[in-house]
């Protein structure tokens, strides 16, 4: 049995700078996991298509359970290839990912069609499939639904990875990351507790001072 994931999202950015992003995406905020892409063939077909496959390398953590069944030397890493058309003229970009090693554990099958939204012509669509698989006897099911779990969250980053590097292209200042915006909220409590601490140094100066005066005036 096969776990299937269909999802579509949507980028607020024109087909050709979501094209000129999709190969500047790593590295990002949001993709530590991509440790290592490369370009291992490319060409321009007769028709004026263009093909490309890459490999890149990801980390790749097992859940405990995952880690017993496999000896403590397995590599963590995960070896993925990437097949992409793109087909300037009717604006059409399709990825095909795969993993190569760590099969017999899990297979990840994800295909994406990046295309002109059909409601704004300025906007990208993405149209999402993925299938997850096992053939880890026993434990099968277990495995997928963990899987199909990881996925979803790291579709989560890659689209957030996505609007960063789109926004660094057209000049903006990319939204901060969830790290970033606690370490700035933390540095500003500090900066208020320290504000509030001189503050009540002042204050508790200021009394004694009043309290002195008022006790050479009664003398």
């Amino acid at each position: 049995m096969v776990k299937y994931f269909l999802g579509q999202s949507v980028l607020r950015s024109s087909w050709d700078q979501v094209f000129a992003a999709f190969w500047q995406r790593y590295p990002n905020p949001y993709s530590k996991h991509v440790l290592t892409e490369d370009i291992v063939h490319r060409e321009v077909t007769p028709d004026q298509k263009l093909l490309s496959r890459r490999l890149l390398t990801k980390t790749n953590r097992m859940p405990r359970w995952a880690e017993r069944l496999f000896p403590a030397n397995v590599a963590h890493s995960v070896y993925i290839l990437e097949d992409s058309i793109v087909d300037p003229q009717n604006q059409t970009m399709t990825t095909f990912t795969w993993n190569i090693n760590h099969a017999r554990l899990m297979v990840v099958e994800e295909r994406c069609v990046y295309c002109v939204n059909s409601d704004n012509s300025g906007w990208t669509e993405i149209r999402r499939e993925a299938w997850v698989s096992s053939s880890l006897f026993g434990v099968s099911r277990a495995v997928q639904e963990f899987g199909l779990a990881r996925f979803k969250s790291n579709v989560t980053k890659t689209m957030k990875g996505f609007e960063y590097i789109l926004a660094k292209l057209q000049g903006e200042s990319p939204s901060k990351t969830l790290v970033e915006t606690a370490k700035e909220a933390k540095e500003k409590a500090k900066e208020t507790a320290l504000a509030a601490t001189e503050k009540a140094k002042d204050l508790a100066s200021k009394a004694a001072s009043k309290q002195q005066q008022q006790r050479q005036h009664f003398v």
